[in-house]
């Protein structure tokens, strides 16, 4: 029996669904996404091992060229504002919003040279992208067990210090598309303290203009991204951690904000779950 005619069919079915339902559409690009991360871990991590053997930030410049290249197959432009400020040759510990699975094309658009991730223990089993991770050498840390991932941190902050490496984390945790930031978790501000190394906060614009789960919207759209001002932790002790945190959570919230409402005001009208500063 031929094969061709159902396939084509198919194909025809499909093409029509995408054409009518925002669902179908929706999940059509998500799933492509996912299809070219894999693909993309894969390919890079062969380059990776013909190019250094092995596991070392050095890769992480290979990664991020095959990540920047979806932001062409999506029609996502990127605005950045104080790029420099990540350029400098300092260790520090750089912190940003965490919004959806879109945030990977984010980080490598303004990662800067020598720069690693922290990420869930989880990520290292997702087949070719947990070994591109590995061999870019992200650190990975199981946040189920709180002393484990202290004893990570330690050693993050004697490591960087000695290799000049900045490291990137999220301190909300998890991703969160509700319009705000969600309250920060303490392991970044830990590590900078310990480290007595700035940090740097990044943040991106919200994406609901453009991509929202709820109503299933993903078209082209443009993401503003500010680098905020280091601020620094040179004699802090980790009784200053809670108030370090403070300052940062209030800046770049007021930051995420500003660039959000600039950003739909010269883009698609604001989505229903971007909040005003309170």
């Amino acid at each position: 029996m031929e094969l061709w005619p159902w396939l084509t069919a198919a194909l025809l079915l499909l093409l029509l669904l995408v054409q009518l339902s925002r669902s179908v559409k929706f999940y059509a690009k998500i799933g492509l996404y996912c299809v070219l991360c894999f693909a993309a871990s894969a390919v890079a991590a062969v380059v990776c091992l013909l190019r250094h053997g092995g596991r070392t930030v050095e890769n992480m410049s290979i990664i991020s060229w095959f990540v920047r290249s979806f932001k062409y197959i999506y029609g996502l432009r990127f605005e950045i504002k104080g790029r420099q400020k990540l350029e400098e040759d300092r260790s520090c510990v750089i912190i940003s919003n965490h919004q959806s699975i879109l945030d990977m094309m984010g980080l490598m658009e303004v990662l800067p040279d020598r720069c690693v991730q922290i990420a869930k223990r989880e990520l290292l089993f997702l087949g070719p992208v947990g070994l591109i991770m590995y061999l870019g050498g992200v650190l990975f840390i199981n946040r189920q067990h709180s002393r484990t991932a202290m004893t990570v941190i330690t050693t993050v902050g004697e490591h960087m210090v000695r290799e000049k490496l900045k490291v990137w984390i999220y301190p909300e945790g998890t991703r969160n598309d509700n319009g705000d930031l969600l309250p920060f978790k303490k392991g970044a501000f830990y590590l900078a303290v310990q480290a007595q190394v700035p940090i740097i906060p990044v943040v991106y614009s919200s994406f609901s203009s453009f991509y929202n789960t709820k109503t299933k919207l993903f078209t082209a759209g443009t993401i503003k991204v500010e680098v905020l001002d280091a601020i620094p932790t040179s004699g802090l002790t980790v009784d200053d951690v809670p108030k370090l945190m403070d300052t940062c959570h209030q800046a770049m919230r007021a930051c995420f904000f500003h660039i959000s409402k600039t950003a739909q005001e010269n883009g698609a009208p604001a989505g229903p779950d971007v909040r005003p500063a309170q």
